[in-house]
This record gives C-alpha cells, sequence and structure tokens, in this order.
C-alpha cells in the first residue's frame, strides 16, 4: 500500500483538477495535495531501513515489481518529492491563468510520479514503465503551449535565420523534438536490457551476474551492452550530440523547466548511469574500461560545451539549459572514475546532483518570476529590478554563490573531493581531465555571474509587472535556503580536501571569474555571437539529419518503385506477351504443328553441326 500510495497519489489527485478544468473550475490544490502525499511517502521510505522489495508480477518469467531501499534511492527519493512540492505550490501562482491547467497538473504529476518509479525501481522493466512516463510527460509539457500564438513562450528571436538555419522555436516543435531525440536513445537501451535478460535471465540489477555476464560476451560485446544501454542516459541526459532538445525544451512553462532540469528527466539519466555503476562495480572488472574512459571525455567535453555555449546566451531560461548541460556532463564524468577510485566517486557525483537540483530549480524559479514580471525571456534588470525583487535578488546570489564552487559555499567542497579523485586517477589518465575541470569551473562561475548581474545589477532596464506575488518567492526562497544546511554537511564530509592547495587555488580563480562576471558581463564579438547561437550544432538536427533521412527516405522511395515496377508490371506483361505466342501456336491444326517440329530439328541439327566444324 505505501508503494502504491508513493506512485499513484500525485496521478490520482491530479484528476479533481482534471475534472474541474472541464467545468473551467480552478482546483490546482488537489494536485499539490498528491505532491505532498508523495513527499510524506518518501520521508516515511527515507527512515526504513535499506533492503527490497518485492511484488509479483510475471511469475513465469521471474518477473518481479523490485523496489529498493538503499543510500541512492533514499536521498533520491526526498529529493524528487520535495522539489516537485515546492515547484507545485510555485505553480499555483504561476500558472493560475492558465487556459490548460487540466493538462499541465495531470502530466506535471504524472512527470513526478514516474520519476520516483525510476529512482526506486530496482527491476529494468519496471523501471522503463517510470522511463516510458517520463518521456511522455516531458513532451505534453514541453509543448503544452501547443497553439504556438505567444512569443513568450518560443526559443530564440522570431523571425531570425542564419543561412537556412531557423534560429527560433515554437512549443509544438519542441515537444517533439524532445521525444524524437529521447527515442533515438531509448531503442538501443531497451535492445540493451533484452540482452541482459537473456543472457543472465534476471533484470534486477542489484541481482544480476554481471561477472557472468561480461565473461560470456567478452570485450566487445560487454562495450556494445553497456553502450546499447547507455544510450537512453545519453540522450535523457542531453549528452553531445544529442543536447539540442534541452535548449528548445525552454518553450515550456519555467516550473517544468525547473522539475525537468532539478530532479527528473535530465537527472533520471545521470542517476541511472550512478545506479548501474553502484551495483555493477565496475572497478571489478578490466572489460568495463573502454566504456568508463568513453563516458568520462563524454562527459567533460559535454561539460565544457554548455558550459561555453551558456557565456553567449541571452534567454534567460537557454543560459540555465546549457549551464544543466554542464553539470550533467560532470556528474557522468566525476561517476565514470569509479572505475579507478571506487564507489567514493558516485557518492560524490550524487552529492553534486543534489546541490545542483536545489541550486538550479531555484534559479530557474526566479527566471520564471522575472519573465512573469517582466514579460521578457531575455536577461534585462538592474538595480531598479533588484530594489522591487529583492527576495528574487538575494535568491539568486545565493544559489550562484553555492553552485559556483566558491569557497566557503555548498558547491566548492563537493568540486574539492572531485578534484581529489581526479588527482588521484592523473597517473591512469593524465593531467587532461583535471584540465578540462579545471576549464569547466572557471566558465561555470562566470557564467553564473552573468546571469545575476544582466538581471539585477547592469542589464538593460526592464518595465516590471508585479501582481503582488506570494507564493512565487516562498517557494524560491525556500528551496535556496536548504543548501545552507547542505554546505556545513558537506564542509564535514570534504573538509580536509578542501583544504588541500589545489582546492584552494582552484577556488581562488573561481572567485575571480565570478568578479569579472559581474563587472563585465557581455562582450559583443563574433565569437560571442556563435556561442550564443550555441556554436550551430542545431544544423545537425535541423539540417543534416533531415537530409540525410530525405535521402534515404528517397532511396526506398525509388527502390519501392522499382520492386513494384519489375514484379507488377515486366513481369506480368512478360508472361501476358508468351501466353499471346503460347495461344497463336495453339490452333488444333496438325500442318501447323509438324513444321514446328520439323523446323526445331532443323534448328538442332544447325547447331549440332556447327559446334562439329567448329571443334
Amino acid at each position: 500500500m505505501i508503494w502504491l500510495i508513493l506512485f499513484l497519489s500525485p496521478v490520482i489527485f491530479s484528476l479533481p483538477t482534471v475534472i474541474a478544468w472541464t467545468y473551467r473550475r480552478n482546483l490546482s490544490i488537489s494536485s499539490v495535495v498528491g505532491l505532498l502525499i508523495s513527499l510524506a511517502v518518501t520521508i516515511y521510505l527515507y527512515r526504513m531501513p535499506e533492503g527490497f522489495y518485492t511484488i509479483p508480477w510475471l511469475p513465469s518469467l521471474g518477473i518481479e515489481f523490485r523496489f529498493v531501499l538503499d543510500y541512492l534511492s533514499k536521498n533520491m527519493g526526498v529529493l524528487t518529492a520535495l522539489i516537485a512540492f515546492l515547484i507545485g505550490i510555485y505553480s499555483l501562482e504561476y500558472m493560475r491563468e492558465d487556459y490548460r491547467i487540466g493538462w499541465y497538473w495531470f502530466f506535471f504529476n504524472l512527470f513526478t510520479a514516474s520519476m520516483l518509479l525510476v529512482v526506486y525501481s530496482d527491476n529494468l522493466l519496471g523501471l522503463l514503465i517510470g522511463w516510458e512516463g517520463l518521456g511522455l510527460a516531458s513532451w505534453a509539457l514541453i509543448g503544452h503551449w501547443f497553439r504556438d500564438d505567444d512569443e513568450l513562450s518560443y526559443v530564440g528571436v522570431l523571425g531570425r535565420k542564419v543561412g537556412p538555419l531557423k534560429m527560433f522555436w515554437s512549443p509544438s516543435f519542441a515537444g517533439w523534438r524532445a521525444i524524437s531525440t529521447i527515442r533515438i536513445g531509448d531503442m538501443p537501451m531497451f535492445l540493451g536490457i533484452a540482452l541482459i535478460f537473456a543472457l543472465a535471465g534476471n533484470l534486477n540489477v542489484s541481482q544480476i551476474d554481471w561477472n557472468a555476464v561480461f565473461t560470456k560476451i567478452g570485450l566487445i560485446g560487454t562495450t556494445f551492452l553497456m553502450i546499447s544501454i547507455l544510450m537512453g542516459p545519453f540522450t535523457k541526459s542531453a549528452q553531445l550530440p544529442f543536447s539540442e532538445w534541452l535548449m528548445t525544451a525552454m518553450t515550456g512553462p519555467t516550473t517544468v523547466s525547473a522539475l525537468l532540469h532539478s530532479a527528473t528527466m535530465v537527472a533520471a539519466g545521470a542517476y541511472l548511469f550512478m545506479r548501474l555503476s553502484w551495483y555493477i562495480q565496475p572497478w571489478n572488472y578490466h572489460e568495463l574500461e573502454p566504456v568508463y574512459v568513453f563516458v568520462l571525455f563524454l562527459g567533460l567535453f559535454s561539460s565544457l560545451y554548455g558550459a561555453i555555449v551558456a557565456l553567449g546566451c541571452r534567454e534567460r531560461k537557454v543560459l540555465l539549459a546549457s549551464s544543466t548541460l554542464s553539470s550533467l556532463g560532470i556528474m557522468f564524468a566525476v561517476t565514470s572514475l569509479s572505475y579507478w577510485v571506487g564507489k567514493i566517486a558516485i557518492v560524490i557525483a550524487f552529492i553534486y546532483l543534489i546541490v545542483h537540483a536545489f541550486a538550479k530549480a531555484t534559479l530557474f524559479l526566479v527566471a520564471g518570476h522575472l519573465i512573469h514580471a517582466t514579460h521578457n525571456r531575455f536577461c534585462c534588470g538592474n538595480l531598479e529590478l533588484t530594489k522591487r525583487m529583492k527576495l528574487a535578488f538575494l535568491a539568486t546570489v545565493l544559489s550562484t554563490l553555492c553552485l559556483s564552487g566558491i569557497p566557503p559555499f555548498t558547491a566548492y567542497w563537493v568540486k574539492s573531493g572531485m578534484d581529489a579523485i581526479l588527482h588521484e586517477v592523473s597517473h591512469h589518465l593524465g593531467q587532461t581531465p583535471m584540465i578540462i575541470f579545471v576549464l569547466i569551473a572557471l566558465t561555470y562561475s562566470a557564467f553564473l555571474a552573468k546571469f545575476l548581474s544582466l538581471n539585477f545589477l547592469k542589464g538593460e532596464r526592464a518595465k516590471l509587472h508585479l501582481h503582488g506575488e506570494r507564493l512565487m518567492p516562498t517557494s524560491y526562497t525556500i528551496m535556496v535556503l536548504t543548501l545552507l544546511p547542505l554546505a556545513y554537511v558537506l564542509y564535514l564530509k570534504f573538509f580536509r580536501e578542501g583544504l588541500e592547495t589545489s582546492s584552494i587555488l582552484v577556488g581562488i580563480l573561481v572567485t575571480l571569474t565570478y568578479v569579472v562576471g559581474i563587472v563585465k558581463p557581455t562582450h559583443e564579438s563574433k565569437i560571442g555571437q556563435a556561442l550564443g547561437d550555441r556554436l550551430y550544432l542545431m544544423a545537425l538536427n535541423d539540417l543534416i539529419v533531415p537530409k540525410v533521412g530525405w535521402f534515404f527516405a528517397l532511396l526506398s522511395y525509388y527502390f519501392d518503385r522499382a520492386v513494384d515496377l519489375f514484379t507488377h508490371s515486366s513481369i506480368p506483361e512478360m508472361f501476358e506477351e508468351l501466353s499471346k505466342a503460347v495461344r497463336r501456336i495453339q490452333s488444333g491444326v496438325l500442318t501447323r504443328y509438324v513444321r514446328i517440329v520439323i523446323g526445331i530439328v532443323f534448328a538442332i541439327i544447325l547447331i549440332a553441326g556447327w559446334f562439329e566444324w567448329r571443334f
């Protein structure tokens, strides 16, 4: 009953909102109650002992609903439910006048329930149900404003083009792009899970005999299997080259962006990689080295790309989306280090996920409030706005300080832990990962400072349309305040690492770039424009892939026409002419048959004579 309440209460309690919406009534509070119940259940589960809980499902196949309570699931469950609840409170005010309030709340709560199923499922088939629920809900929420009739819901500048590239995207298009991109990774992931079941006869992550599986298929087979499974997390978490859907997903309501970028959807990919690594224990299998080296550098380059792109972004939510890509890349890269240093790398990556979730949810909710107040998607605001929106300003200052890695704030301590394990693996991988990591840290600090400066200090003057909002600032204030006790906990955990010379040096450099970002948040240049245009990576989605697709579609079309011509026209016509010829011969006149036989005999004699003369 506890598990049913956890997963079903958000969906069930959203139904009164849906019904009331059909009668043009707003009963959003019912949906928030469902989120509150899930939060209460996750807190109850957090207090329970670690273990596994099983519900029979397909006993003939040995498949069951199997839920796990361990370090990862307990903390991730509370994190997901708490952030969803606070964003739900925020939504009561932010979405109050929306024209599809029933649609919004049903899929918002389904989003939360699906993520909780992913978090607690030990069985891969049960996890897939939640995984698919995330995909469906993301499509519905990213394309929520499907009418495409409000400029504020777009990404990019309406009407702008760079060569053949359209540089603006509508909500309906963004929803389609999200689910179609994710599907590219889901299909090989399904294949990998099916292969695991065929090899191990078990889909419970904690019970699979990974040693037997890897031994059966060898190095090449192991690499293929793991990359197939990880294609799902790569696309869900928007790692290169699948990052573009995450940027255009900003067409959805800001509340959706906050949930999607903090505790659901994109976090699901990183979380699944952590969970798999937690139970596979890659440090025991040399066959996994190519996979974990690949994930390390994919994560680092994805993170670096997201960070430098954020430097050029002017749209509030797109800038934050780029920063999420950067953070996700760090999570993948640090988790992959578990191959060399063990479980501690997974713990550090997971702690960073928690810090990022609270800070990024805060920044998105502040961005939503700013868009709501200024009627502008782009960064704008100066000291006048700061005076009018003090809580938003203070929340932005605290969250950027806590996320950038400035000592002694929250992320500094966890990044000191990352620094320590990167030093430890340097004799295996050289200094390249450390160099890239430092570049990411410096760039990350700069664009967070840019976000603060352009919205509250040195941006263009904004016209304010404040409506006496109370729930919105309350939600993001509570969200950001969670980072303060978390900073103390991390200080106790990583105190020694934080006092290392290298960590202090990086912390000083990060602080300097933060100050520079505050003082000079913009730099007009062609390079800055290219960064703001995300280095035109959208050409892959909007030009290259469609053209390749159309080429194969035309190839298939002409092949089909050729087969159709050959099988439905040429061969039947040939047999028809042959049939007519045979019918002309079969006249029933004996003399014609005699002439034909004589002609055939004469032809045989001529051919035989020619062969005898020739040879």
